[in-house]
């Protein structure tokens, strides 16, 4: 038995959720933030038996992607009467960040 933790972008939980649970999974999905852009992830918890662990992380491969964003950079510590204006930079965003763990003992109680 294994944990699959997959911690995605918000934008593709939705349609990962929606593609594990036609393929039988059953997942939970918890909401977080963070990150060095502070947006919005969604960590999902997929129990699963070891032979289905490559289905799964294909089913995460296949909704999860990687775009660009342009941010703001942090502003740096100017002396007084200086004038920084800051220039957006591209980065990545998204994909799938996977954790796959041994679980010792599951139990679904009714």
């Amino acid at each position: 038995m294994r944990l699959v933790i997959a911690v995605v972008q918000g934008k593709d939980a939705e349609n990962l959720m929606a593609a594990l649970r036609s393929a039988g999974y059953r997942a939970t999905q918890i909401n977080s933030a963070g990150g060095f852009l502070r947006e919005q992830n969604v960590t999902v918890l997929i129990g699963v038996d070891d032979t289905q662990v490559p289905d799964v992380l294909r089913i995460i491969k296949a909704n999860c992607y990687t775009r660009t964003q342009y941010v703001n950079p942090l502003l740096p510590i100017v002396e007084s009467g200086e004038f920084y204006v800051p220039n957006p930079i591209e980065v990545e965003v998204g994909g799938a960040n996977v954790f796959v763990v041994p679980v010792e003992r599951y139990e679904r109680l009714p």
